[in-house]
């Protein structure tokens, strides 16, 4: 079976992690890395992979994986799927998620593309397990409890605020969905410290969960990838009371987003042009193998 070519768009974190997991998949092979300074100086891994700034030198390419921050995931994923490339992000911005998949689904119909959206570990893999819980117990309630653990999408955000040299956002689980952020920032020569706590608490990263910010020598010397989750639902299977359901998972963050990504790409070339989030994608077409034997396996 012809493998599939995946390209990768930004070579950070998750950029690395991607390659690792396209790497392991034995339906997939990179096409490529797409980065603005096409250079592989100090990543060794790099070594043999074509590194370009334009995906047009890099031939086919079936999917793009999006390893760009959540604010240039529009706009990227805008470019790509003009050109009829499908692709794959984990956008993490939840309450922009239905307005993001509505303006993509327009561009990837348009140009006989696919975009799946929001294909990280949350929002992604723990929707589906949000979504497999309610439909267990279809009235209830349901709480999301993320960390102990390292925010990417809210430490990238922090760093992008001018002045910023570095930056970790710690999420600290409160319990029943809610959340304490503890945000360590490294900042310029001369920077004020209080227009950067500002900026980072009126952030919409931020701006609905008791957020600290605390400024530091280093953060290099906090920095932790590890992350976790908690998911639990209470409710009504029928009509009968009482169900509980709990899902727990401690995770290197990068590394999971990665390849939940390689499973979204891998989903994606099997759907109508569109764009898609993880609930809307049959799981199965995210693993590699022959249907029957998963279903063999699995079922």
């Amino acid at each position: 079976m012809e493998k599939l070519r995946i390209a990768i768009v930004g070579y950070g974190n998750i950029g690395r992690a991607s390659l690792e997991a396209v790497l392991e998949a034995p339906d997939m092979e990179c096409a490529g890395v797409v980065r603005r300074v096409p250079s592989r100086e100090g990543y060794p891994e790099l070594e043999g992979i074509p590194v370009v700034a334009d995906i047009a030198e890099l031939g086919k390419v079936d999917v793009a994986i999006l390893a760009v921050p959540s604010r240039k995931v529009e706009e990227t994923a805008s470019q790509y799927l003009a050109k009829g490339i499908s692709t794959v992000d984990s956008f993490d911005i939840h309450t922009e998620i239905v307005g993001v998949r509505s303006r993509l689904a327009k561009v990837a119909e348009a140009n006989g593309a696919v975009s799946v959206i929001s294909a990280g570990w949350d929002p992604g893999s723990d929707s589906i397990v949000r979504a497999l819980m309610e439909g267990l117990a279809p009235k209830g309630i349901s709480y999301t409890n993320f960390g102990p653990g390292r925010s990417m999408g809210h430490s990238v955000a922090v760093r992008s605020i001018p002045g910023v040299r570095d930056a970790l956002s710690v999420t600290i689980p409160v319990g029943t969905g809610i959340h304490r952020r503890m945000v360590y920032v490294e900042l310029e020569d001369g920077v004020d410290f209080s227009a950067v706590e500002k900026a980072i608490k009126t952030d919409p990263y931020f701006v609905h969960d008791e957020t600290h910010v605390q400024q530091v020598a280093c953060v290099a010397d906090l920095n932790d990838v590890g992350h976790g989750v908690n998911l639990v639902r209470k409710g009504v299977s029928g009509r009968t009371h009482n169900q509980l359901f709990e899902f727990n998972m401690k995770i290197n963050n990068p590394a999971l987003t990665g390849q939940v990504l390689v499973m979204a790409a891998r989903a994606a070339v099997l759907q109508r042009p569109g764009c898609y989030t993880l609930i809307e994608l049959p799981v199965i077409d995210m693993l590699a193998g022959e249907k029957e034997d998963l279903i063999r396996r699995l079922v």
